[in-house]
């Protein structure tokens, strides 16, 4: 059987990985972003001078012919899905290419919303090798750059400028920084952060216009207060969006992502889609139909793999995860943790004084159940907290066991003492930290409680 696989980021490449594992089919990866799969999340890295390129590639180049995965560096333009064919652009020649299964993993593309000027040169976003190449590219001698959008991607962009010492502003459109995804405290920490790092943010200011040189290359922005800000670059950073404009008007179902059941199939027979170009029909309760994160594309080229094998298994992407970073501060994220929460859900909340650090836990108020962490420059150790998470424990057992989660390195302070001060302070409660006995504590909590 001849299985094509459209991208080669983590979900077509984990798809192919699993496939080999589990079969001796013809495989077959398409890109033309890259000849070898690389790990998107280290572009930052590349441009900082912590990596180069070929580091960020997590195998070397003998892997993919020792495991028999055929790679193709080439553009898809077109889907002839009644008689299984890909029509390719490669070195300016059109070619095609028959296959029995099709996996689409065409990833994200930069959201443009119809600004005037937003494809003029010195215009970019930060998701391919290609971007990375155009900020390079703009980067000798510039003056400054505007960035567009207050995401994760913004951020990195905003520390990747002010690793060269090249100013920024910031605009963001919210009251405050990612305010629709973190609660107010946490979002305030991170306003501080930027500040501190001399980034101009820019607050409740939106992009109206990028402004043109006259010769088509980026020279400014105008904001919708009026103020014109001089630059050299503009960086939009206001999400992401599927990567299936080319699969419009076809028989394909999409809505927002090429939608897929439950075990990843389309409503064409022996099409397939995974990562981020994905839209789950029925999603998870709590869960969203496109989920634009680095595991989840992960899981799903391990389920997609599966089901092709005819081995049926259902996606379940499991308890929501994420984690980032914010020039020097880490974040994690566990469960259900919501800027805007129900009634039912209670917090509590712990802030370093130097606002540099904090842990929030929530639980149901009406049964104590655990519902979430969120931790700015403190870490958990994944492991504890999603067992906790699943078997839906108990906010005064998680209290008591709080140690077990930490994951910081040995000599860090720790702040476990400090949360359950804090409960005992609103509940009355006398509740005490278990007493810490190391690595082998956590191992046997994980196997047998």
């Amino acid at each position: 059987m001849r299985i094509a696989i459209i991208g080669n980021g983590i979900s077509g490449i984990t798809a192919a990985r699993w496939i080999r594992k589990l079969s001796d089919h013809d495989i077959t990866v398409i890109s033309s972003e890259s000849d070898y799969f690389y790990s998107r999340t280290a572009l930052m890295y590349i441009y900082m001078g912590h990596m180069r390129q070929k580091e960020t590639q997590p195998y070397e180049i003998h892997f993919w012919k020792k495991n028999r995965i055929n790679l193709l560096k080439a553009h898809v333009s077109r889907i002839d899905f009644n008689t299984k064919k890909l029509i390719l652009s490669q070195s300016g020649s059109v070619k095609e290419f028959n296959y029995d299964k099709l996996i689409i993993a065409t990833g994200s593309a930069t959201n443009k919303f119809g600004w005037p000027g937003q494809d003029l040169k010195g215009v970019g976003g930060l998701y391919s090798l290609q971007d990375l190449q155009t900020m390079e590219n703009y980067s000798k001698n510039l003056k400054r750059a505007v960035i567009v959008g207050g995401g994760l991607i913004g951020i990195e962009m905003a520390e990747m400028f002010h690793s060269r010492n090249i100013p920024v502003t910031f605009l963001v459109r919210e009251k405050s920084y990612w305010n629709n995804v973190l609660p107010a405290e946490e979002s305030k920490i991170i306003n501080r952060c930027i500040k501190d790092n001399h980034i101009d943010l820019r607050l409740e200011t939106e992009l109206k216009e990028i402004v043109d040189d006259g010769h088509g290359t980026a020279n400014g922005v105008i904001t919708n207060k009026g103020e014109k800000i001089e630059c050299g670059f503009v960086g939009l950073t206001a999400g992401v969006h599927p990567n299936i404009k080319f699969l419009k008007n076809t028989a394909l179902e999409i809505g927002r992502g090429i939608k897929v059941n439950e075990y990843l199939e389309t409503n064409i027979k022996d099409v397939y889609a995974i990562g981020d170009c994905a839209e789950q029909i029925n999603p998870l309760v709590g869960r969203r139909g496109v989920e634009a994160i680095w595991y989840t594309g992960k899981m799903m080229g391990e389920t997609v793999a599966y089901n092709i094998c005819n081995k049926r298994v259902k996606y379940n992407p499991g308890i929501w995860f994420n984690s980032a970073k914010f020039f020097d501060i880490e974040y994690q994220v566990y469960g259900n943790v919501q800027a805007h929460p129900p009634e039912n859900h209670t917090s509590i909340y712990w802030e370093h004084p130097k606002g540099d650090k904090s842990i929030r836990i929530i639980f149901d108020q009406k049964n104590e159940e655990i519902l979430g962490f969120n931790l700015m420059g403190v870490r958990y150790r994944h492991e504890v907290c999603e067992k906790w998470l699943k078997e839906k424990t108990n906010i005064e057992i998680v209290l008591q066991d709080l140690g077990l989660a930490n994951f910081d390195p040995e000599f860090y302070k720790k702040y476990e003492s400090e949360i359950i001060k804090i409960y005992n302070q609103k509940t009355g409660k006398n509740l005490t930290l278990k007493k810490k006995s190391g690595l082998n504590r956590v191992v046997a909590f994980l196997k047998y409680k």
